[in-house]
């Protein structure tokens, strides 16, 4: 009966894991996440009709000569990573050009441009710190967007600020609003303080707000 036939072998446990052992280094390596059917990226740049600026009051960062200021940048730019299936995985970088920056109000042109020259020579010391750059380390869902967790870099120092973002995002275009402050001292800038007596003092806490509209790249 059946003298070819190889008997039946039962494997010990110590057996059986050199067998497995053998056969999982013969299989391909497991897939990483993103294999797994994550969905790519979409890159957004954004548009020359974003608008960043920065808002003060009589006592803010820029409040020279006693007066209420509105900056706006004139150099702006950015992108924003956005992972549809993982939209907590995106990403924002912007970048300012500091010698953008121009004071719009009030509407007196001598005043505004001895404003401008002070902020950008004193305040941001433009020629020595050329760029102020903004780049999210964590988003998480939030009303109407995300919290975003991200490095203000201005003057040359680092700081961490916590930006509610409102996003409205289409076929073709990403639209997002925020409203952010911070205090100038975390930079490293002394807060200003001239005049007669020094009666015009410079408050510590500026606001930032940002209006980003973004088009999808090909």
């Amino acid at each position: 009966m059946g003298g070819g036939r190889v008997p039946f072998k039962v494997l010990t446990a110590p057996s059986r894991l050199a067998v497995l052992a053998a056969l999982a280094a013969l299989l391909p390596p497991a897939p990483a996440p993103a294999q797994l059917g994550a969905p790519d990226s979409v890159v957004y740049r954004l548009s020359p009709t974003s608008r960043l600026e920065v808002k003060t009051g009589k006592a803010g960062l820029f409040g020279f000569a006693g007066h209420e200021h509105v900056i706006r940048a004139r150099g702006f730019a950015g992108r924003v990573v956005y992972y549809p299936g993982a939209p907590t995985a995106s990403r924002v970088d912007l970048t300012v050009q500091s010698d953008s920056l121009e004071v719009l109000t009030p509407p007196d042109t001598a005043e505004i441009r001895k404003v401008t020259e002070a902020m950008r020579t004193e305040i941001l010391r433009a020629e020595q710190y050329p760029t102020i750059s903004f780049t999210s380390k964590t988003a998480a869902p939030a009303d109407s967007g995300f919290r975003i967790v991200a490095e203000l870099t201005l003057v040359g120092q680092t700081c961490e600020v916590a930006v509610d973002v409102r996003v409205a995002i289409g076929p073709d275009t990403l639209r997002a609003w925020a409203t952010f402050s911070v205090k100038q001292t975390d930079f490293g800038i002394k807060p200003f303080r001239g005049g007669p007596a020094g009666t015009v003092r410079v408050a510590d806490r500026v606001t930032f707000a940002i209006e980003a509209v973004a088009t999808r790249e090909p």
